[in-house]
């Protein structure tokens, strides 16, 4: 029986399960947070021991955290100079290719050598499969902005960046989702571009969603939904099948490089069960990033890392913001939720749950830019980050009807949904509680130490352990920075070097992120799930600096 992804219209006892789940994260949240406040007020013995335990699992994580941040930085470097339209073509005639290339020794550099390893590695196992790809000719690209409120400064960049791909263009279909709440001069800026893009394109076009539709919310999977099925009926009356086409759906302010559709094609070839996969690349948000305040950009920094860190274990991995799959795989889930915020995060745990498990997410280590949260001035960027980061968090509200359909299912194996539902709700736990423990917490057995306590051997040594570990935690910051430099885009400014140090100071903002940007929208978030005040859908303002 298919599963119905949604805490609405369920029956009463799946009801009642539903609440309790969403309960659940906020309540143990709240229960870690309070719990630890009270011991270390009148056990501050036990509150110690826990507390040191905490520190150090989070230290051991942080150190692993860092050694695969490294190694997926060094991953997206090897593969930034990768000719993928010539691989591409390869796979097209994928036997005498294969013979031709695999007793050559590619480049005299380590990392041409590297990405030739990993290329020859995929092409074996793609022959193994025997689950040959279509002919690069016939791929097709359904790209969606989904558009309320971004103007022409925000759209037409991300346009611009796709029709300078290294990929041919008639492949490729624009479609902007178009909330028909827009305000006037948004839809003017629409029907402009789509004008000018129309003919460079296979094609571009607008769908109109309309204001008020019986059992949708107001949130953007409801709007990209839309648009997909009219892209669906675009295809079909063009005979092209739904299996060809790899559907991509962008935030609007989204800029592509130039190589990043023909890499998208190669992963899609190369991946054997490429109709029951996401694509994921890294986001960057270097569109705007030298026109908002320090503490914005550490944010989104972190956020990239976060992702890079993730796109080490695909196993685990889930879709974040901008995001591909195949259009088959799309239509065969019923698109994306119409009543959920999350819809990046959720449309993957809907097609893991409707195809049993036999679904994936496969990292591609290519960026795509947007961009930095900002304002008119640093107090309501401040505000707007928070809001973003909440509706981040709010991705909590798929884990009580992920449980529901790990309950129920009976094909996906009880390790995996064992493993990847402790992780869920695991991490939710985790992003509500560390900034706060770390931050805040942990210094509160010894401020309240008890006479007896304070004689003793651990209240002695707790500050030592705490400061141990705070070392371990700045080295990695160290290495954070390093590699936060290296990513940062060019500026024209006059001293370049003086923004770059200015920016390896803003990490000392980190202990005060951890917490108002990060632990609290997060606990924020599920607090109000726990209360049943649901979020709604909150747009980002997005605006460029002229």
């Amino acid at each position: 029986m298919k599963f119905h992804y949604s805490k609405e219209d369920l029956k009463p006892r799946a009801a009642k399960l539903q609440r309790f789940l969403e309960i659940l994260p906020g309540a143990c949240s709240w229960t870690i947070l309070l719990g630890l406040v009270f011991l270390s007020i009148f056990f501050p013995f036990s509150a110690a021991i826990l507390i040191v335990a905490f520190y150090l699992s989070w230290i051991m994580r942080i150190m692993y955290s860092t050694i695969f941040l490294v190694f997926s930085y060094i991953q997206l470097n090897i593969e930034s100079k990768t000719n993928w339209m010539h691989r591409i073509q390869g796979i097209d005639d994928l036997g005498p290719y294969l013979e031709k290339i695999r007793p050559k020794k590619f480049g005299r550099h380590w990392r041409q050598r590297a990405s030739h390893k990993i290329h020859l590695d995929q092409l074996d196992k793609l022959l193994t499969s025997k689950d040959l790809p279509p002919a690069s000719g016939n791929i097709y690209h359904l790209v969606l902005f989904p558009v309320i409120k971004e103007g022409r400064d925000i759209l037409e960049p991300a346009i611009e960046a796709i029709s300078r791909q290294n990929f041919p263009l008639k492949q490729i279909v624009i479609v902007f989702a178009l909330e028909e709440r827009a305000a006037p001069l948004v839809q003017k800026a629409v029907i402009e571009l789509v004008k000018k893009y129309k003919n460079v394109f296979f094609d571009c076009f607008t769908v109109m969603h309309p204001a008020a539709v019986p059992g949708e919310a107001r949130v953007k999977g409801a709007n990209v939904t839309s648009a997909a099925k009219e892209s669906a009926a675009f295809f079909q009356n063009r005979q092209i099948h739904f299996e060809n086409v790899v559907v991509s759906c962008f935030d609007a302010d989204t800029v592509v490089s130039p190589n990043y559709f023909a890499c998208l094609t190669y992963h899609f070839m190369v991946c054997p069960d490429r109709l029951r996969a996401s694509f994921q690349p890294i986001p960057v948000y270097h569109n705007n990033i030298w026109n908002v305040p320090g503490f914005a950009r550490v944010v989104e920094t972190g956020s990239s890392f976060f992702l890079l860190i993730e796109a080490t274990n695909p196993e685990k991995l889930v879709t974040f913001s901008s995001h591909s799959m195949s259009f088959k795989a799309l239509v065969d889930v019923d698109y994306w939720p119409v009543d959920m915020i999350s819809d990046d995060s959720a449309i993957f745990w809907k097609a893991y749950i409707h195809y049993d498990g036999q679904y994936r997410v496969v990292p591609m280590y290519v960026t795509l830019s947007m961009d930095v949260v900002c304002a008119d001035n640093w107090w309501q960027t401040a505000q707007n980050v928070y809001k973003q980061k909440q509706r981040w968090a709010w991705g909590v509200e798929n884990f009580p009807i992920v449980t529901r359909a790990f309950l129920k299912s009976k094909k996906i194996p009880l390790y995996q949904r064992l493993r990847l539902g402790f992780k869920l709700f695991e991490g939710h736990l985790s992003w509500a509680t560390s900034g706060f423990i770390l931050s805040l917490i942990g210094w509160l057995p010894v401020v309240f130490a008890r006479r007896e306590f304070s004689s003793s051997v651990v209240y002695y040594n707790v500050p030592d352990i705490a400061n141990t570990i705070f070392s371990l935690g700045f080295f990695a910051v160290c290495i954070t920075i390093v590699l936060s430099l290296s990513l940062l885009p060019k500026t024209k400014t006059r001293h370049r070097w003086l923004l770059k140090i200015g920016h390896a100071f803003e990490w000392l903002m980190v202990p005060l992120i951890l917490v108002l940007f990060s632990a609290l929208p997060a606990l924020h978030a599920q607090t109000r799930l726990m209360l049943g005040k649901y979020l709604e859908f909150w747009v980002t303002d997005k605006h460029r600096t002229k």
